[in-house]
């Protein structure tokens, strides 16, 4: 394979990080670039000795010789040019965040496999040297058994590069839309040394208090990992008057990572507050210093040697754009959390009524807690068909032990549609709840029901008799709800239907 010819569309300030990886660089080059100043075109051109330019990045993907692009453009133009640079047949390295959303993050995912080229989510940081020895420092269990993991962030306004004021314009517009320039778009980087280090996030909360127009900050994010008892927590902090030494952004970041052996120490990413070697370890007994590479540059070098490898077959893609969508989830749940005011779990995103997901898991985890038996002891139940003959007369007994000072004023229809995955049994019910009193309407599903709720007739009659328990059907996906998923929520209450 000779060289590939790259294509950068974004040519700003962060531009100049990620060309460092194809300076000699006889596998790969930048071979034409796209902007829309014409004036920032041709001094790109110039300082990086690209064959081409353009002004419509359309053009560019028709170009013949082209092979790849990096796109460094915000984040709510990736899809557009992702979809369109693959279907072209082009490789493609996009920055981080991947996308603004997860339903975007999927079409581009898809549109990748389907086209057969190689796709990937740049993220400096899993490249960052004292980070990658940090992590097979882990893996090697210098440190023991990870514990609790902790990440400090704090920018200034002085200090490192000049940043145009065009380069804020779109900040500010992610920031009014709920992505923090901090939290999403820094906080990428972040989230996904967390993920990196120790594993996949189970769960997050969030406090995040914005400083406008641009800065959500002072922000502090904590998060559980899976499958086990490793905890971690981010500070971020923005200060206003304080001036940051660095060569690059006016920021810093440093590390800490606590095990039941040992204690790892990384000092600097960004900037250079912090004095000292880039990595420290102790092994409970003395500390041992690292001296490697710890330039901020060192990790886009790195993620370009990836690209360019990946292209070639050499080895895989990383960020992948599955692990992307990873972190997005991640940093989208942090969003949530802080807007909500609750614990998240990232994998409720996934999930059509979100709410309803989370609620009935943490009652499923509060159970567990008292020792009133969780997953294992519902399976042990059963979810046979037996008690569908008695489903209707439940539902109707329901009915008589309506509450109506649960909820003043409540007026609403729910339809139960009792499925026929019980042999020759299916039922349709609608239930209303109007003027302080419920009552149940036969054979009948309203089309302009408020909820409408589809299950099979023993599980739902296995519910009312406390055999089952509604929380973990929810989680196991065996009930399809459509509509408004919080009238659920006043269904339990107001009807006293518990497990």
């Amino acid at each position: 394979m000779g060289a590939i010819r790259v294509g950068f569309v974004g040519c700003g300030r962060i531009a100049d990080l990620h060309a460092l990886g194809y300076q000699d660089n006889e596998k790969a080059r930048i071979y034409a670039i796209c902007d829309t100043d014409p004036e920032l075109l041709a001094r790109r051109r110039k300082e990086w000795g690209a064959e081409k330019s353009y002004g419509d990045f359309q053009e560019m993907l028709a170009d013949p010789g082209l092979d790849a692009v990096e796109i460094l453009a915000p984040h709510k133009l990736h899809e557009e040019m992702v979809l369109a640079a693959v279907r072209s047949g082009k490789h493609v390295a996009v920055q981080k965040p991947m996308t603004i959303d997860l339903g975007s993050a999927d079409r581009m995912i898809a549109a990748a496999r389907e086209a057969g080229v190689v796709y990937k989510v740049t993220e400096n940081y899993a490249f960052y040297p004292p980070i990658v020895r940090a992590r097979k420092l882990i893996e090697e269990g210098a440190i023991g058994k990870p514990i609790h993991l902790h990440l400090k962030y704090i920018g200034g306004t002085e200090g490192g590069w000049e940043i145009p004021a065009s380069s804020w314009e779109w900040r500010i517009k992610e920031m009014a839309e709920g992505r923090g320039q901090l939290t999403f778009d820094h906080g990428h980087h972040l989230w996904s040394t967390a993920w990196f280090l120790l594993g996949d996030i189970e769960r997050v909360v969030a406090w995040i208090d914005p400083q406008e127009p641009v800065v959500d900050s002072p922000a502090t994010i904590a998060w559980k990992y899976s499958g086990g008892k490793i905890h971690g927590v981010c500070e971020m902090s923005q200060s206003l008057e304080l001036r940051v030494p660095s060569r690059y952004y006016a920021n810093d970041e440093w590390m800490e990572v606590t095990g039941s052996q040992g204690i790892l120490v990384l000092r600097r990413n960004t900037g250079l507050l912090r004095e000292g070697p880039p990595l420290s370890l102790f092994d409970g007994k003395k500390w041992h210093h690292t001296e490697l590479p710890s330039d901020w540059p060192e990790g886009f070098k790195g993620s370009t040697a990836n690209f360019i490898a990946a292209i070639r077959g050499e080895e895989a893609p990383r960020l992948s754009g599955e692990e992307g969508r990873t972190i997005l989830r991640v940093a989208l749940a942090i969003q949530k959390s802080a807007r909500l005011r609750r614990e998240v779990f990232p994998e409720e995103l996934d999930r059509r009524f979100s709410g309803l997901y989370a609620w009935a898991r943490r009652r499923r985890e509060r159970r567990q807690a008292a020792g009133k038996g969780g997953f294992f002891s519902f399976l042990e139940g059963g979810a046979n068909s037996m008690h569908a003959p008695e489903a209707i007369q439940l539902t109707e007994d329901l009915v008589a032990r309506f509450d109506p000072d649960a909820y003043p004023g409540w007026e609403t229809s729910i339809a139960l549609h009792l499925c026929p995955n019980d042999p020759d049994f299916e039922a349709r019910l609608t239930l209303y709840v109007a003027d302080g009193a419920a009552r149940l309407e036969k054979d009948y599903l309203a089309p302009d029901a408020v909820m409408t709720v589809q299950m099979s007739a023993g599980l739902w009659a296995s519910i009312l008799l406390k055999k089952k328990r509604i929380e973990t059907a929810v989680l196991q996906g065996r009930i399809k709800v459509e509509g408004k998923a919080e009238e659920a929520l006043k269904l339990l209450k107001a009807f006293r239907i518990s497990t």
